[in-house]
């Protein structure tokens, strides 16, 4: 049994998923929260199941919520730690979807926002098999410099970022392009210039476009 409780919607299309997506909330959220995106994104993965689970920790800073790690200390290094912490987990349910629904590395993509985000930026590359794809909303690249060497999967990553985010300021969606460009990723941005730290039509329009053009069938 997964150690993380989840959330499912599809395939819209009905019979087993050839393809799956997995969401990872920000902090303070729950699985619930961006499975609402779900039923908008399987307009054009109607053969795809999504999959959003609870973050592994009680959020500490409220009474309700979930979370991937504490941001108590909201540090570069507290962050790449708390990252670190919780990347098994995520590792691990990823493989208990995949096999769970008979699917390969091949087929899932993950999206993630903000701390999810970091969570998907930072599993997806050193997965042993390379994934779809990561739709990376308003979120910043931790351990970075550990994206060398040939353990490494170079999987496209599409980066989406508010101009006007207040949390995750936009600079950091602009040094994470420019990372995975030096790292040699196949990487793709799309900063909104008017959006703050969230996900609008557009944000879900160029998102949607990314997961079909690598799940698509």
């Amino acid at each position: 049994m997964s150690a993380l409780k989840s959330y499912t919607f599809g395939p819209a299309a009905g019979g087993a998923p050839t393809s799956m997506v997995i969401l990872l909330h920000g902090v303070g959220a729950d699985g619930q929260d961006l499975l609402g995106l779900a039923p908008v994104l399987a307009e054009k993965l109607p053969h795809t199941v999504f999959v959003s689970p609870d973050g592994a920790q009680p959020f500490d800073m409220a009474p309700m919520g979930r979370q991937w790690f504490s941001i108590r200390e909201f540090t570069q290094e507290a962050m790449e730690r708390g990252v670190k912490e919780s990347a098994k987990i995520v590792d691990d349910f990823i493989t208990e979807q995949r096999d769970h629904y008979g699917l390969k590395d091949e087929n899932i993509a993950l999206l993630g926002f903000s701390q999810g985000t970091m969570m998907a930026l930072y599993v997806a590359p050193r997965r042993a098999q390379k994934l779809a794809g990561v739709l990376a909303y308003s979120g910043l690249l931790a351990g970075a410099d550990g994206l060398n060497g040939d353990a490494i999967c170079k999987l496209p990553i599409h980066l989406v970022h508010g101009g006007m985010d207040p949390v995750v300021p936009v600079g950091f969606y602009q040094m994470a392009l420019q990372t995975l460009e030096n790292k040699g990723f196949p990487v793709t941005g799309k900063m909104i210039p008017y959006l703050a730290h969230g996900i609008d039509d557009a944000a879900i329009e160029t998102g949607s476009e990314f997961l079909q053009s690598h799940l698509g069938h």
